[in-house]
């Protein structure tokens, strides 16, 4: 993969999602109720929430699943879930960190041990590659909305860090800290992002042999098919004729 789309090639793959539109809409769902229950039902006043609302939306979640989820983190009767966060090292030593919403630790916490057992991975303590990793908020945009030269330009009037331009769109990154006064800046002059939140993004990335890439790619598609498992954000770059041989 070439450098603009490194970050879309450490993300959870999203190809099987696609396919399987009632797992995916079942964890937007358990994002927006999350983001519901710990703050304003109103997306305006609720960072949180709008970020999950703009991403199912951009997922074509109908807008009746996002209310009635929205409504159900309001509920007194709203089941809780924990924010757990997982750190390991898949095949070929990748680093790969799992985030999840559960409302069963033990479960959850085998269920991720033993993915990453079946594939040649360990799951460590936490902490063990966090370090490799930086905390970022990334704006994803369609690549239509303009020429890369137009867009690094939207970047530095929005007070983004960066904007990676690939034939999948636009990302704008920007620091943590940053998020909402660039969100705004970006919502004003190019409308409302595909997708939006504050994730994980490795310092470097390593591209692994194409053996070694079917295998890890094998074991973020068993984690992304725990209902518990949000995103997968691992250090690795898979190679052209793999990502080929993968969507083929």
């Amino acid at each position: 993969m070439s450098g603009h789309s490194q970050f879309k090639n450490i993300m959870f793959r999203k190809g099987k999602q696609d396919k399987e539109r009632s797992k995916l809409f079942s964890k937007l769902a358990r994002e927006i109720t999350m983001a519901s229950k710990l703050g304003l039902p109103d997306p305006a006043h609720n960072a949180r929430l709008r970020a999950a609302i703009i991403t199912a939306r951009g997922e074509n979640m109908p807008k009746d699943n996002i209310e009635r989820a929205i409504k159900k983190g309001q509920g007194g009767d709203a089941e809780h879930y924990d924010e757990v966060r997982y750190e390991g090292f898949g095949p070929g030593g990748v680093a790969l960190i799992v985030e999840a919403l559960t409302n069963n630790r033990q479960r959850t916490v085998a269920d991720v041990r033993a993915a990453f057992s079946k594939y040649g991975g360990v799951l460590g303590e936490t902490g063990s590659v966090a370090f490799m990793f930086d905390r970022v908020g990334v704006f994803a945009y369609p690549k239509e909305k303009g020429s890369e030269d137009a867009m690094l330009e939207a970047a530095v009037d929005a007070g983004a860090e960066e904007c990676l331009s690939s034939d999948d769109g636009h990302e704008f990154l920007s620091r943590v800290e940053d998020f909402a006064a660039v969100r705004d800046a970006l919502e004003a002059k190019l409308g409302a992002p595909q997708s939006s939140g504050i994730f994980f993004r490795p310092h470097n990335t390593v591209l692994v042999s194409d053996n070694v890439g079917e295998t890890l790619v094998k074991l973020i598609d068993a984690l992304g098919d725990n209902d518990d498992v949000q995103r997968v954000t691992g250090n690795y770059e898979l190679s052209d004729a793999l990502m080929a041989k993968l969507a083929g």
